[in-house]
């Protein structure tokens, strides 16, 4: 990622909501590798479709997003542990918890289950960006109001 994209900014940590936001997804073949474990990699793909899923959920699609306001989101910095594997045609749980906010990034927990097993961990890093130049940039209004 270019280093115009680095955000420096105040973020202020939110109060605890209700529950996270959950995404279901099942575990197929490309997830895997050799052994039929999930390859580390792809947790941060499923933690970004859970995160695509969340904005959706709430009413802010990115591809709308972009064409209506030129914003986008990228990620800048990501955070995982690892805890235990999931395998191949394993059911996960995806959740997504916003617990900072400032006025171009956000941070978000994120968490992969398999029942009650958590799997991997992390914190996402996501800043607002213009999607002509992905310079920093304000989030947009209409988003801001959906995530408080």
């Amino acid at each position: 990622m270019p280093a115009s994209t680095e955000a420096t900014e105040a973020t202020e940590p939110l109060p605890p909501t209700a529950a996270p936001y959950e995404h279901r997804l099942r575990v197929y073949w490309e997830d895997t590798d050799a052994g039929g474990v999930v390859f580390y990699a792809n947790y941060l793909k499923f933690f970004e479709r859970a995160r695509t899923e969340w904005l959706r959920h709430l009413g802010a699609g990115q591809q709308a997003l972009r064409e209506t306001t030129g914003a986008m989101f990228v990620v800048t910095d990501t955070q995982v542990r690892y805890r235990a594997p999931a395998r191949l045609d394993d059911e996960l749980r995806v959740t997504v918890e916003l617990f900072q906010h400032g006025t171009a990034s956000m941070k978000i927990r994120q968490q992969a289950w398999r029942a009650h097993t958590l799997l991997a961990d992390g914190e996402i890093r996501i800043v607002c960006v213009d999607d002509g130049t992905f310079r920093p940039r304000r989030i947009p209004i209409q988003v801001t109001q959906l995530i408080r």
